[in-house]
């Protein structure tokens, strides 16, 4: 992230909580009725241009007594970049609203990305090279070499249900997909351009996959993926926003059959992720782990659905992996990436300050984390289609299976009423074929 994108976004943290309110008119604390956080999204990005828009989370608390959790929220983000990519998502969670213990989240999303990171499939199988992304380098290519641009389409909906008592659950949910898939708008990204930074024609590795075989006239230029999800929980964390202690393990299966739309892609995927949470000093320190599987167990995921991460909840906007703010960070964003994936995330949280301001609960915290993920199943590649000189420059095939991909980083936390929270993540990968480093400024905890 740029220097000036970085600054400017954090001094937009500390406005939205001077602008975050609350309605209820008690003094112990204890949330009621509705509470409203705002945020604005000022920002600026070298080759999307400046954002601008807002973002408005909305908890309602009933009369207090589920405190800190909520009868239901919803979260509107509308934001754009003035050369053209731009985020549009409605979200909403009704956690203890409906009747028998019921609980419906839903996702409708349009996303637009103009340079969205392609860095090829199997992890280290595929070589990064940042020169071809350099204009000083003598092996310079052009700088979106590892990009290409996406419109996505998403609505979600899931259910849940009580199965066993209120710890173990069901979930049953569908989700329609529609991505179109395509190289970068060159006419985009030059508007505003000198001369000397304007950006001519040249194939990227996206150009170069399709060539190869490796990514399908069938789905070079995106398509749907419908698909039904079904799966078990078990959950006993204190606090779903930020727990000090319990578990949070689910079983979950998507199935994208012809049937529903996906005559080309029929495909089914195993997700297994289990999450635990432990208090080392009262309300204070707590340490927390996530182990995540997600694998292809039948027919054939289109590559643009292969980063795109399951589970069964989140308010994410983005949900693209292994790499970047959700899964690996200081990792490149998409940089291990194959029909099956395993990471996991490492977290010390320390609440170092407890406030009020106003009549709204304010703390402060910080975290050191350690992220590690791999491809355990490979995208199959015909090396017979690619000739020995593309063979050296852009694979290493003496990777037959990949290796850990690790990081490590801190972070700052700065939560409202214990459910809006703003997190600020540093991260540095540990090896140069996965970038440098990333700083990641989102709303909510990793998990």
């Amino acid at each position: 992230m740029p220097m000036k994108k970085s600054l400017i976004t954090l001094f937009m943290i500390a406005l939205a909580f001077t602008l975050a309110y609350g309605q209820d008119a008690k003094t112990d604390q204890v949330k009621k009725n509705l509470n409203i956080g705002l945020l604005p999204t000022i920002s600026f990005d070298a080759d999307m241009g400046f954002q601008y828009g807002g973002l408005v989370s909305l908890y309602d608390y009933g009369d207090g007594s589920l405190y800190p959790s909520y009868k239901q929220m919803m979260k509107v983000e509308v934001s754009r970049y003035t050369k053209g990519s731009g985020t549009n998502q409605i979200f909403y969670d009704a956690r203890n609203l409906l009747p028998h213990h019921l609980r419906l989240t839903a996702d409708l999303s349009y996303l637009t990305e103009k340079s969205l990171d392609f860095y090829g499939f199997n992890g280290y199988q595929s070589k990064f090279n940042a020169d071809f992304s350099d204009k000083e380098s003598e092996d310079y290519v052009t700088r979106v070499f590892y990009r290409n641009a996406r419109k996505m389409f998403r609505f979600t909906a899931d259910m849940q249900g009580n199965l066993y008592g209120k710890n173990l659950r069901w979930l049953a949910g569908i989700g329609i997909i529609n991505m179109k898939m395509d190289t970068v708008d060159l006419n985009s990204i030059n508007k505003g351009k000198k001369d000397e930074d304007i950006l001519t024609y040249a194939p990227t590795l996206y150009h170069k996959y399709i060539d190869w075989g490796i990514i399908s006239p069938e789905e070079k230029d995106g398509g749907s993926a419908n698909f039904l999800k079904m799966g078990l929980i078990y959950d006993t964390r204190d606090n779903e926003a930020n727990a000090m202690h319990g578990i949070w393990t689910e079983a979950l299966m998507t199935w994208a059959p012809s049937f529903l739309g996906n005559s080309e892609f029929s495909y089914a995927k195993l997700v297994l992720i289990h999450r635990q949470y432990f208090t080392l000093i009262k309300d204070r320190l707590s340490f927390v782990y996530r182990l995540d599987y997600q694998g292809t167990i039948g027919g054939n995921a289109p590559f643009f659905m292969q980063p795109y991460m399951l589970s069964s909840y989140s308010s994410i906007t983005k949900t693209d992996g292994l790499g970047g703010a959700k899964t690996l960070r200081g990792i490149m964003r998409d940089r291990v990436v194959g029909d099956g994936i395993a990471y996991g995330n490492l977290e010390l949280r320390w609440k170092f300050l407890k406030t009020h301001v106003g009549k709204q609960n304010l703390y402060f915290a910080l975290n050191g984390f350690s992220d590690f993920g791999m491809v355990v199943q490979q995208v199959k590649i015909n090396k017979s289609l690619i000739s020995e000189e593309d063979q050296a420059k852009y694979f290493d095939f003496s990777y037959e299976k990949d290796k850990l991909h690790p990081s490590l980083g801190a972070g700052l936390r700065i939560a409202l009423n214990e459910n809006f929270i703003l997190a600020v993540d540093y991260g540095f990968a540990m090896k140069k074929e996965d970038g440098l480093k990333g700083l990641y400024i989102n709303i909510g905890n990793l998990f």
